[in-house]
């Protein structure tokens, strides 16, 4: 695990806050470079798959030339929910370092655990540079509210 492949996904995150998106970047690392990253997208593109992790596991296929994201390393700021661990999984990336936990829709654990109910199990850690990720997103919340009272 790199820290520096967090800070990557956190400046992902700010490119989606400063367009009104959620903020969650993701990087997909293999063999210590990156081969994608993005970040979140379904306000702008208007379509609930654009999450930050299926853009860029669509990226990464492309780049490799296949579906098997094999020996690859997520890095993403927040937990991924339901929807992306399906498509973690699918795709084999091999570990996922997270940063916020998603109390509400984590399912790497803090509301399930979706690698446990599958043949391929996804490694992870959770928690990193956790301050910093959090902060983005209860920031962008606090605006949003703010906005909207």
């Amino acid at each position: 695990m790199d820290t520096k492949f967090m800070e990557l996904a956190l400046l992902e995150a700010r490119k989606a806050f400063a367009i009104d998106e959620t903020p969650v970047g993701c990087v997909i690392v293999r063999d210590g470079k990156v081969i994608a990253k993005a970040y979140n997208k379904r306000e702008t593109k208007k379509n609930a798959l654009c999450h930050a992790e299926i853009i860029a596991i669509n990226k990464a296929c492309k780049k490799l030339g296949g579906w098997r994201l094999l020996d690859c390393d997520m890095y993403v700021t927040l937990e991924p929910c339901p929807m992306c661990m399906g498509a973690i999984i699918a795709s084999r990336i091999e570990n996922v370092y997270f940063g916020a936990y998603d109390k509400k829709a984590g399912a790497l654990g803090s509301v399930c655990n979706l690698s446990d109910m599958f043949p391929h199990k996804v490694a992870f850690l959770g928690g990193v540079m956790e301050s910093e990720c959090s902060e983005i997103l209860t920031r962008f919340f606090k605006e949003l509210r703010k906005r909207n009272s």
